[in-house]
């Protein structure tokens, strides 16, 4: 099949949908550990107890990512048959309204109920936004285009944050910030009105009835999708397992005195996650896939062990590693992007794409479950806890090599 002529205009909106997208998705991701401790505290009668803290935060957070596990493939299967825009519009409209609801949540099972339902149209986004841009934008834009999807979710992090410095979240005003998740409902109108349908997706469900699920798993393509999943895993259980828990250990470390702590705390991981993402889809581009992967997996395992193994206490010191952390650990959200679209035909990418990240999330809820076990185990101690999981990322150091190198490689059809 011959490029179709694409406008300007139409590279520019399949764009601003994917970015504001998955922006939308980092800021609700980063809303929660913003609100996290007081939420907890104040549902458990505001005494300060952080085993109970941290027991709850371990199980909204499996919560979150099984919830995205399930929204991902559910909402992949349905960009592979209805189209990318269509079920994009619905998986934001979900993520928003379920966000919104917790402004209501009295209890910690509430809370747990409402970040699952808010992740089944946040895990499958990232696969549909990630699909559609590669989808219409010209072969040699993937890397740059991989590196802006990857900051996007890091910009609404970071942006998050910002909300943390100038309204302090306690546990009297943490419903008023929940609320802000509630805003991107209003982008399913600007998606459906004005972003165009993928053309690619088009002729391939044209071509053949799509049979995602069944052809992912089918002889051709099982060893790539169980590849892609266990890299994804990887990535997700270091970052939910332990750096979504930095801004709450900061609280910790400040006796829940300072409540911009944890602000500046998610403000400097999301700024160095938005260098990250972006140096880590440049690196993919210009050194390769895989030793990219390699290096990544490094650097984050060595920033973790600095950060989680240094006795700090809250401070510059705190804040540069964090920044640090931020930007290893983020890099692999630039490289996602570039990778997975690689690795499978248009008729199941979005299908492909939501099972390997979002499967990673369940594994990564183990983690999260594990977070919270060891922070019992070890007495609330983030640090003692986050060092032993971050030891993952040991485990990528060589299962990148038997993945497949696609440099070079057009998107397969």
């Amino acid at each position: 099949m011959s490029a179709p002529v694409i406008s300007p205009r139409t590279l520019r909106l399949t764009l601003a949908a994917a970015f504001l997208g998955w922006m939308f998705d980092g800021l609700e991701m980063g809303l929660f550990p913003l609100v996290a401790r007081p939420a907890l505290l104040q549902m458990q009668g505001g005494a300060v107890n952080d085993a109970f803290v941290g027991h709850w935060m371990g199980i909204i957070t499996a919560s979150f990512l099984l919830g995205a596990a399930a929204g991902g493939l559910a909402f992949g299967w349905l960009g592979d048959r209805v189209g990318r825009v269509r079920a994009l519009s619905l998986s934001v409209l979900t993520y928003s309204v379920f966000t919104g609801l917790a402004y209501f949540a009295s209890s910690p099972e509430y809370l747990a109920i409402t970040r699952f339902c808010a992740a089944l149209g946040m895990g499958g986004e990232w696969s549909l936004g990630v699909a559609l841009v590669m989808e219409v934008w010209p072969e040699k834009a993937r890397p740059m285009l991989a590196g802006i999807i990857g900051a996007a979710a890091n910009v609404g992090f970071a942006l998050i944050a910002i909300v943390g410095l100038f309204f302090s979240v306690t546990v009297h005003s943490w419903r008023w910030v929940v609320l802000v998740g509630a805003l991107p409902a209003f982008l399913t109108l600007l998606i459906r009105q004005f972003v165009p349908e993928s053309e690619k997706w088009k002729h391939a469900a044209a071509t053949a009835p799509a049979r995602p699920v069944r052809e992912i798993f089918s002889p051709g393509l099982r060893r790539v999708t169980l590849l892609a999943t266990g890299l994804t895993a990887i990535v997700l259980i270091g970052t939910w397992g332990t750096v979504q828990w930095i801004p709450l250990w900061a609280d910790q470390l400040t006796g829940g005195i300072q409540p911009q702590a944890k602000a500046w705390t998610g403000l400097v991981a999301g700024l160095g996650a938005i260098c990250g993402c972006l140096a880590g889809a440049w690196a993919g581009g210009r050194f390769g896939r895989r030793i990219t992967y390699f290096g990544m997996c490094l650097g984050s395992f060595g920033s973790c062990a600095l950060l989680f193994r240094g006795g700090l206490g809250y401070g510059p010191g705190f804040l540069a590693l964090t920044f640090l952390v931020g930007a290893m650990t983020a890099s692999f959200f630039g490289w996602l992007p570039l990778y997975l679209p690689e690795l499978f035909p248009t008729r199941v990418r979005a299908t492909a794409q939501g099972l390997a990240y979002n499967a990673g999330r369940v594994l990564a809820a183990a983690g999260a479950l594990q977070m919270g076990a060891l922070m019992h185990q070890f007495n609330g101690s983030y640090a003692r806890a986050g060092a032993v999981i971050t030891l993952v990322y040991v485990i990528g150091l060589g299962l990148i090599w038997l993945a497949p190198e696609t440099k070079g490689r057009t998107l397969p059809e």
